[in-house]
């Protein structure tokens, strides 16, 4: 393959310098200590080597390839499409198609707003703008190669924070859709000669002149087998950290709760934007779901079931309190922001879900993809539930301060019967909490994605901790951090749309592939 040099397999840390020694026509590697010498014919550099070829790495492949780059993707997976096998998809764009069709209006700038209030303007403000004035292009882009959204869309919100304007839509095929239109334009763009694919290989270096220019990638296959690339542009689109623990907490400052993320989100484009000299940014902005019932309290876990949590859809009987057994938030708090940052406040991101027989008998389902069987099961022995006589014993079974919430739901009872205000400002208050057996639910905070990335500039070049690129580094997707575009939050949008988006906005212009 042009632009490649074999490394011997035992030389487990390759010479930048090294590889870059020779003419335009042959390279001459020099490993005078293990008394190798490897010289490889070469017609050309690649014009754009990519890492990772996923959500942002495929639209950005295609643009390249379209504009006469020579682009090569290097993916540690057996297939191209990273998370898009299983993301939801969802995504945000004012000035779509969609929007168009049914009379909406809408503005980059009112999109803008919108998620400076629902981040309390945590997010990137240059990113933010980047995205917001080109989202729209991006998915009218895949509009008219056949992309379609549900009959009601677009949505002001669905899980997360609403907007104030209905621009928010999704597949019913989540993500894959989008992937379902690149395959086979990637497949015609390898037919041209113009992009080549290693798969089952992931990048372990770059290579950098002695200015820190990064000049080439050095891969690994599987079989061990090194090899160096040169490259006038390297782009990083290898996603987080997801499904690394122990790079996930030492950029976060909390655990990985939940096993759920993309299996090859170990990190490789992170720590190789490090050693190039760049910087991580974003990881005390991590934001929490509001809570599921994990399988177990050992982390990361697998996370069982999803409790009804959501007072739009079901108003809340139980009363939530934290580890130290006290309310912490009003439980039909009507704000989804609120309930998450709120919960993110709290010690281990977890609360516990506590109510009686009375509710239990009836309520709406708090697990409402379980059966009562279910449900009764897990209260016998599953360390996630809990069941008692007395609140005393069930805050000891749980693990919660027995004395703080024996007086939490005595303080709740005495409002609700005697009809004064809820010392949280709870609306919703239905019974009071006195007839034994009583239960408790502990609901884990978690999330899929990493708020720590790669710090990027307005261009999307790796930047030093001073702001200073790296000249011919870029990144996009989840390797600069879903903080980036999302905040201190969970918006609307800000995990696909901003990978797509940035993706063809390298391939078709950011990167200067002309020159």
């Amino acid at each position: 393959m042009p632009g490649q040099i074999k490394l011997p397999l035992i030389n487990r840390s390759l010479s930048k310098r090294a590889f870059l020694a020779g003419s335009a026509a042959t390279v001459a590697l020099s490993t005078q200590a293990l008394g190798v010498r490897k010289a490889v014919a070469q017609s050309a550099e690649w014009d754009l080597i990519i890492v990772g070829g996923g959500t942002a790495g495929m639209p950005a492949a295609l643009f390249a390839t379209e504009r006469g780059a020579r682009v090569l993707i290097v993916d540690r997976a057996p297939q191209l499409g990273g998370t898009m096998d299983r993301s939801t998809g969802q995504v945000a764009a004012a000035g779509t198609v969609w929007q168009k069709k049914l009379g909406i209006k809408d503005s980059a700038d009112a999109h803008y707003e919108d998620v400076m209030r629902i981040t309390r303007n945590t997010s990137d403000p240059l990113l933010t703008r980047l995205l917001v004035d080109h989202a729209a292009d991006t998915l009218n882009w895949f509009a008219a190669r056949g992309y379609t959204v549900g009959d009601n869309h677009p949505v002001t919100g669905g899980g997360h924070e609403p907007f104030t304007t209905r621009r928010y839509q999704w597949h019913k095929d989540g993500a894959r859709a989008f992937q379902n239109i690149m395959d086979p334009m990637i497949e015609d763009a390898k037919a041209t000669g113009r992009l080549s694919v290693l798969m089952d290989t992931g990048a372990v270096d770059l290579i950098q002149d002695d200015s820190g220019a990064v000049r080439g990638v050095v891969t690994e296959n599987d079989s061990g087998e090194r090899m160096g690339y040169r490259s006038k542009h390297v782009l990083l689109t290898s996603g987080g950290c997801a499904s690394n623990p122990r790079m996930f907490e030492d950029l976060h400052g909390v655990p990985l709760f939940c096993d759920i993320a993309y299996p090859y989100s170990q990190g490789q484009g992170i720590t190789l934007g490090l050693g190039a000299g760049g910087y991580v940014r974003g990881g005390d902005k991590y934001a929490t779901l509001f809570g599921a019932v994990m399988d177990s309290d050992r982390f990361p876990a697998v996370r069982l079931v999803g409790a009804s949590l959501a007072p739009e859809r079901r108003q809340p009987w139980e009363v939530y309190v934290n580890v130290h057994g006290k309310r912490f938030i009003r439980e039909d708090e009507p704000s989804v922001a609120q309930r998450e940052y709120t919960l993110g406040l709290q010690p281990g991101r977890r609360h516990w879900a506590i109510f009686d027989q009375e509710i239990l008998d009836s309520a709406p389902p708090f697990l409402p993809r379980w059966s009562r069987e279910e449900l009764d099961d897990a209260f016998i022995d599953h360390p996630m539930f809990a069941k008692a006589e007395t609140l005393g014993e069930l805050a000891v079974k749980a693990g919660v301060n027995p004395y703080n919430l024996e007086r939490e739901i005595a303080d709740y009872n005495h409002g609700l019967s005697q009809g004064t205000a809820d010392k949280m400002g709870r609306e919703h208050r239905p019974v009071t909490l006195g007839k034994a057996p009583y239960y408790a639910i502990c609901l884990q905070g978690w999330n899929v994605m990493s708020y720590a990335g790669l710090g990027v500039d307005g261009q999307l070049r790796v930047t030093r901790a001073d702001g200073a690129p790296i000249p011919n580094l870029y990144a996009a997707g989840e390797v600069i951090g879903a903080a980036a575009t999302s905040g201190h939050a969970l918006t609307n949008g800000m995990g696909v749309t901003p990978a797509l988006t940035f993706g063809r906005l390298l391939g078709q212009k950011i990167i200067p592939l002309e020159a």
